[in-house]
């Protein structure tokens, strides 16, 4: 049986190390790491115990005469190359903070961490796991348990937001919604695949549109996945509703940008009890509630109004900054316009540019129309005034960009995209993977305030080299000294029970 201990070392250093009995000896097995705070040491001896739950399982875990650490000869030992075992530890220990490791595979969970450290693809994965961590997985196992891990959709959310509600607070008062698209390399359609508005740029080949909900911290808490030809408008309610019904919600505010607000979704909003934040498209106003807001609002730096209209009130803020770059926009597009008014050939399609039947000309009204909404954004929302005043609704909406955050680790960090799977139980289980994956990566970013990609590099001068005896022909390792810095970000990541 394995335990764990904290013993004193050189000054006010504490060593963590990991031991077993044999014939009434301690014999240790790993020295998790060194610390001289008591947080640090908190940080170690949570590694520890997720080293004892993973490894604990196997049968002929220790080889009979392991030798101890402390009594390496250099000489005698052969070099084999590197482990990046410290990054490992460190992630299988966050996963088990978040509960993953209570219900998931290992397997599963030692892909996700391949899918922060190099992302490649499942098959591949394994391969890598065994050449950066040592550990030694069966490709057949992937294919045999692989089905079994769809069903861990809910239950993988449920862990997510237990996490979120007792390490961030969350309470479920405030939820931030937003979609993206994430394309495949093939042209090939089918019920889950299909081409669509493409936020990547790739409209020709197919696609399918994925749902993110995080905290106000930019924490994922859940995600929906439809098919790519779905309208972005037309994913707030069900994925709204889905959420309720998992985790028994009974009233919150959803944020989301302009592409949720339309009149289905406010009735559907109302019905469900959901108060929202949304953007407001201000170039779809009538003509009389834009005169409105043009008179109303004056046009002084943070400057706000509130207008009661069909689809909750309409919040409206005046911005020097923004009037300045809208203002530079404009003036350079109605330039482009005018430009073009000579070269009909040319023309294809410019904003500022109408043709009638005889001739092409500028569109005075919409020009005119935009110059009276310079340094103006608007916002919807049905949260009464003296619930939340606007600057309150329009800093919430602001912190949408958190949520943009998370999208861009997801995609750029995490590889999500382009996906190379051609089945829907595949798709669905790699954005399963990915799901849980941002979800560690976020949560070292938002405790450390350090990039993943950062934080990542920070580990990876933490190598164990190995050793093996030409004697005994046994492998060892030998850890990097880890330093003070990082010593202090892993404790933040792992904070003490």
């Amino acid at each position: 049986m394995l335990h764990s201990r904290v013993i004193k070392t050189k000054g006010n250093s504490r060593s963590v190390q990991v031991y077993y009995y044999r014939n009434g000896k301690r014999v240790i097995v790993k020295h998790i790491g060194s610390g001289t705070t008591d947080y640090e040491i908190a940080s170690l001896e949570q590694m520890a115990r997720v080293f004892i739950a993973d490894y604990a399982k196997q049968s002929l875990l220790f080889e009979e005469d392991k030798p101890r650490e402390d009594a390496i000869l250099l000489s005698h030992c052969e070099y084999l190359g590197v482990y990046y075992t410290f990054f490992y530890d460190v992630l299988r220990a966050v996963q088990h903070l978040i509960g993953y490791s209570l219900t998931v595979d290992s397997l599963l969970c030692d892909l996700v961490v391949m899918r922060v450290f190099e992302p490649a693809s499942k098959l591949r994965s394994i391969e890598l796991m065994e050449n950066y961590f040592g550990i030694k997985h069966r490709r057949q196992r992937f294919y045999e348990s692989a089905a079994s891990w769809l069903k861990l959709k809910e239950s993988v959310e449920k862990q997510t937001l237990g996490f979120a509600r007792k390490y961030y607070g969350f309470n479920l008062s405030l939820l931030f919604y937003d979609v993206t698209t994430l394309y495949f390399e093939t042209f090939a359609e089918d019920e889950i695949r299909k081409t669509g508005f493409s936020r990547d740029n790739k409209f020709q080949q197919p696609q399918i549109v994925v749902a993110l909900m995080v905290t106000p911290e930019g924490f994922p808490v859940s995600y929906e996945v439809f098919s790519g030809d779905t309208f972005e408008g037309h994913t707030l309610i069900p994925s709204i509703k889905s959420f309720i019904k998992k985790h028994h919600v009974e009233q919150f505010v959803v944020v989301a940008d302009a592409a949720m607000i339309s009149t289905e979704n406010v009735t559907a909003l109302r019905t469900e009890n959901i108060n929202y934040i949304v953007g407001a498209r201000l170039g779809s106003l009538s003509a009389e509630l834009l005169a409105n807001i043009h008179t109303q609002l004056p046009k002084e730096d943070g400057k706000n109004i509130r207008i009661k209209t069909d689809k909750g009130y309409l919040i409206c803020s005046y911005s020097k900054s923004r009037y300045n770059k809208d203002s530079y926009e404009l003036e350079k597009q109605v330039e482009k316009a005018k430009s073009l008014l000579n070269q009909p050939s040319k023309v294809k399609r410019v904003k500022y540019l109408k043709s009638d039947e005889k001739k092409m000309e500028l569109n005075e009204g919409l020009i005119e129309k935009n110059r009276k909404l310079l340094g103006i954004k608007g916002y919807y929302t049905d949260i009464e005034e003296s619930v939340a005043d606007n600057a309150t609704i329009i800093n919430r909406y602001h912190d949408l960009y958190k949520i943009e955050q998370a999208f861009r680790v997801s995609k750029s960090d995490l590889e999500t995209r382009p996906i190379f799977h051609f089945k829907e139980e595949p798709i669905k289980l790699h954005m399963l993977v990915c799901f849980m994956a941002l979800a560690l990566s976020k949560h070292i970013e938002i405790s450390t305030a350090i990039s993943i990609r950062a934080f990542i590099t920070h580990c990876k001068k933490i190598t164990d080299a190995r050793l093996r005896n030409k004697i005994t022909k046994q492998e060892m390792t030998l850890r990097v000294n880890i330093p003070e810095f990082l010593k202090e970000v892993i404790s933040k990541i792992l904070p003490p029970h």
